[in-house]
């Protein structure tokens, strides 16, 4: 990950990203990637995220993870979460846990978190995790498709879905399905915008200028570099506010006053 983002790389703990965001009047949304089936590392609880959201809940809020591999045991664990109102969301990482987002394995999981409102929040296109190792760490880029989350939009209309990232190299799937489907959001992390596709910049800029939210994929990328790439596109003022600000507060139901 150092090489590919290209400098040494500080892994923060919980209290030094509180620290970091409150600097910048900033709020993130924070998650561990359950992979301990796939990879053999050990899992980040979602009990520790949730402690340190609590925390810090000023500036933090926590999403969970759980493999749907996990089965009923992950069901489990989400019915316990969603019950206890202060999970957000939950992140997916389909390269790293090595499942299709329109998997039948993963419905039960999706079921609840559109029963509850929540929301469901996808890596997709390429990984900087793995990239450069042989056989790219074992992770498929092809369980990023976004096309694949397409199904999971339809059979489940009325849970909220973020796709993460420009979606590389499926850039123009992604702006189809977000498109396509209203409840379906793209997050701008994980990329500096300097290297935005034109298409994307277009969108963002237009027609999906409600769906785009800012994020930057701290520490690998911090706010502060995001930010000031981000101006370089010259969006406008009010689309400006929207990405960086109003979509995320209306999806996540906060309350930022004016």
């Amino acid at each position: 990950m150092s090489r590919y983002f290209k400098g040494e790389i500080h892994l923060p703990t919980i209290d030094e990203v509180a620290d970091h965001y409150r600097e910048r009047r900033m709020m993130a949304v924070v998650f561990g990637v359950d992979s301990a089936l796939t990879t053999g590392q050990p899992r980040i609880p979602n009990s520790f995220v949730v402690d340190g959201a609590r925390r810090h809940r000023d500036v933090m809020i926590p999403f969970a993870s759980i493999d749907p591999r996990r089965g009923e045991e992950g069901v489990a664990e989400a019915e316990e979460l969603l019950a206890a109102g202060e999970i957000r969301g939950f992140k997916f990482h389909p390269n790293i846990q090595q499942f299709d987002p329109n998997d039948r394995i993963a419905y039960p999981l999706y079921e609840l978190i559109e029963a509850h409102g929540s929301i469901a929040l996808f890596h997709t296109g390429h990984s900087g995790i793995g990239a450069g190792l042989p056989g790219g760490g074992g992770i498929r880029l092809k369980h990023g498709n976004p096309m694949l989350i397409d199904d999971v939009a339809v059979d489940f209309p009325e849970m909220e879905i973020i796709m993460a990232h420009p979606s590389f190299p499926w850039q123009d799937e992604a702006l189809s399905v977000a498109l396509h489907k209203p409840q379906v959001h793209i997050d701008l992390s994980g990329w500096t915008p300097k290297r935005f596709p034109p298409q994307l910049v277009s969108y963002l800029k237009g027609p999906l200028k409600g769906q785009m939210l800012f994020g930057s994929d701290y520490p690998l990328i911090t706010p502060d570099r995001w930010i000031d790439d981000f101006r370089t596109l010259e969006v406008d003022e009010t689309v400006e506010r929207m990405i960086l600000r109003d979509n995320a507060a209306a999806l996540l139901g906060l309350d930022l006053g004016s």
